[in-house]
């Protein structure tokens, strides 16, 4: 078969479901979690009628001829050809991921499926980072960010690559974002919300003090899930998430997604990246990097997809009931948690952090509260808890709990975590879906032992 027929007999068949793909986009988004892109027709074509996505451990793929293998292999037709650039189940996620984030955006996007979420943040980060553009670069982030980020962002890239890092110390505040944009700023950075301090950015005022300057924004939304805020709506160019947190809550796999719409904002890409960011790294930078998810974990992550709205919605009204308890006890020097009218960014949670598809706030499942009594207090605190798990976790069913500056952010050092506003007091705590009062009694426990 020539080469040309082959391409166009691929295409028509990825053309019809590609429609079909449409009309799910059109459902509500309880609606998409539950079948993804996964149609009666893809199903039964493909996949012998099985109703759930399979998963296919294979490591390669199987072509009738030497036409078919060229034209996969130079991308001229949708093929998965190895595992380590494509699969069809980690494909499945993906379409599903590109869906949900671009709900009620009238706009689509495109995902690429990473083997962890720091994985995804640095393929997110380094296309934007290469010498082609010449002149000094300079990356813009809030310093309110998990120590992972925070680490590949001061070390990686300021002390091996030379590249400056400005750090916003006040996230709420426009007029520091827009004194550390410039046309050197490569790309600009937030969470929503941040880990621990449970910081917001207006994501909407940052968008366009970035794009103004040239450069994208990304937006790490891990904590919010697209069930409560889709940045891509609001202006984000690219969100990061790291699945093996809140959207794989039952806590069996690892892996991360970068989801950029189309046409992102940028003076440091090609054209042709800028199109289609996330289809960009998956068939180029990470092809060559080779850190992808495994079909196993991708498919674990989809099975809890399926409730991701109703998960949330839970997760976020016992975090609300755990932290109001907290605010109002004696032992409790400051909790910060969205949901609190006392949180300084409380009106921007309000703006930015619904439950799809309701209109009612909902602020997500992490809270962080400082103990009286200095760090040996919290310790105390810590070790006397025993229904919530001392874990450097979060996004679980089951509550987890933590220091972070002798965990996950003890790396970050002094100086850093003073940036940060992370105090050695300071407790994580991710409310999961246990009953809310059996949360509350056993943090009573553990304050008052």
């Amino acid at each position: 078969m020539a080469l040309d027929a082959v391409v166009e007999e691929v295409k028509s068949r990825q053309r019809v479901w590609e429609k079909e793909i449409d009309g799910m986009r059109a459902k509500k988004f309880s609606t998409m979690c539950v079948h993804g892109a996964y149609t009666k027709h893809e199903a039964i074509a493909n996949n012998q009628g099985a109703i759930i996505e399979p998963v296919y451990t294979s490591t390669s793929q199987a072509f009738k001829d030497s036409d078919c293998l060229e034209a996969a292999l130079a991308y001229k037709i949708p093929a998965w050809v190895y595992s380590r650039i494509a699969n069809p189940t980690i494909g499945y996620l993906e379409l599903m991921l590109s869906m949900l984030e671009a709900y009620g955006t009238g706009t689509k996007a495109s995902t690429c499926c990473t083997s962890s979420g720091m994985a995804a943040i640095k393929a997110a980060a380094e296309p934007f980072l290469s010498d082609e553009k010449p002149g000094k670069k300079n990356i813009v982030s809030m310093a309110q960010v998990y120590g992972g980020t925070f680490q590949l962002f001061s070390e990686r890239f300021a002390k091996e690559r030379g590249v400056e890092v400005r750090w916003v110390e006040e996230p709420g505040n426009l007029d520091e974002w827009a004194s550390k944009i410039d046309s050197d700023t490569r790309f600009v950075y937030g969470e929503i919300p941040s880990n621990p301090g449970i910081c917001l950015f207006d994501i909407e005022g940052v968008a366009r003090l970035a794009h103004a300057a040239g450069a994208p924004l990304i937006s790490d939304s891990t904590l919010s899930t697209p069930a409560l805020c889709r940045p891509l709506e609001h202006g984000s160019d690219i969100v990061v998430h790291s699945l093996t947190k809140s959207m794989t809550w039952n806590g069996r796999a690892v892996g991360g997604a970068l989801v950029s719409r189309k046409n992102i904002v940028s003076g440091a890409i090609s054209d042709e990246a800028k199109r289609d960011f996330a289809g960009y790294v998956k068939l180029w930078p990470l092809r060559d990097g080779g850190a992808c998810i495994s079909p196993d974990n991708a498919a674990r992550t989809m099975d809890c997809l399926r409730v991701l709205k109703g998960t949330m919605d839970l997760l976020s009204q016992n975090a609300q009931r755990v932290a109001e308890f907290l605010e109002g006890h004696a032992g409790v020097e400051r909790v910060n948690y969205p949901g609190l009218a006392s949180h300084p960014q409380h009106e921007t949670a309000k703006k930015y952090m619904k439950l799809v598809d309701s209109g009612e706030n909902r602020y997500g499942h992490l809270l962080s509260f400082e103990v009286k009594g200095g760090h040996a207090q919290a310790r105390k605190v810590l070790d006397n808890l025993e229904l919530v798990f001392c874990a450097t976790d979060l996004g679980r069913i089951k509550s987890v709990a933590v220091i972070p500056t002798i965990s996950t952010h003890q790396q970050q050092g002094e100086e850093g975590r003073k940036k940060a506003k992370i105090s050695s007091s300071l407790i994580r705590l991710c409310v999961g879906a246990e009953d809310a009062d059996d949360l509350i009694d056993e943090l009573k426990r553990a304050l008052e032992a």
